[in-house]
């Protein structure tokens, strides 16, 4: 192969992973803008729908089984406020005239296997069968994120959010010192449910690059790192909206 040759393979094999890599980028958040699309469309007909239940099969076909709402207590089931199955009629309902469209949305977004989709799919506990449910997105992601967060951390003001770790949470700034330096909180006081449901909705953050503009900045550039790892421009700063 003569240099010439060896160069343009070299800057063509460059061009197809750079394409590679911005197609699965697309890729991905397609799948959350399509599962926004149907939540969107399945709390107008049902504002109390939390989870969407459904069977899935090893052809990576589903089927769609119901709307559950929220879990009243750790010990009760979710209660059903829509069924898909046969036999189950109680009247008309405005969530079967999107049926098809809830359950082909749902199986878009869980297409590929790298969806952030599904950090949000679960096994339904509450079922010894082929049971599945996929825990609708909130409104607004980040409103959720500060919720969770002063939960724990009530003088929370942002977090550093890690996005080569799919949106894992470095630490958590509370406002500053007396002496004008940052409040760092490294190791955040949260069980690991929390920080699964965090990392779950800043993954999804990360995912849709109009949320992810909306929300996180550029980390100063003195920043450093509280457990002394290298950090790049993924790695951004989340200021945290006001809660309620």
């Amino acid at each position: 192969m003569t240099p010439a040759a060896h160069d343009q393979l070299a800057i063509l094999s460059e061009q197809r992973e750079e394409l590679e890599a911005e197609s699965r980028r697309i890729e991905k958040a397609h799948c959350i803008a399509v599962l926004d699309h149907i939540t969107a469309k399945i709390r107008a007909a049902c504002p109390g729908a939390v989870y969407v239940t459904f069977a899935y099969y090893s052809s990576r076909t589903l089927d769609l089984d119901g709307v559950l709402g929220e879990q009243p207590s750790p010990l009760s089931s979710c209660p059903e406020l829509w069924s898909n199955r046969e036999g189950t009629d109680e009247g008309e309902h405005p969530l079967d005239y999107i049926a098809d469209k809830i359950e082909s949305d749902i199986q878009t977004a869980l297409a590929p296997y790298t969806s952030p989709a599904w950090a949000s799919v679960h096994r339904n506990s509450a079922s010894d069968g082929n049971s599945w449910l996929l825990e609708l997105p909130p409104a607004d992601r980040a409103a959720r994120v500060a919720e969770l967060v002063r939960e724990h951390h009530p003088e929370a003001t942002a977090l550093v959010v890690d996005g080569r770790a799919a949106g894992r949470i470095i630490e958590v700034l509370e406002g500053v010192a007396d002496d004008g330096t940052p409040l760092r909180s490294p190791h955040p006081r949260w069980s690991s449910a929390c920080d699964t449901a965090l990392t779950r909705l800043l993954g999804q953050v990360l995912a849709l690059p109009a949320l992810a503009d909306r929300h996180l900045m550029p980390l100063p550039g003195d920043y450093a790192h509280p457990h002394s790892l290298s950090t790049s421009d993924q790695v951004r700063l989340m200021p945290l909206p006001p809660t309620a």
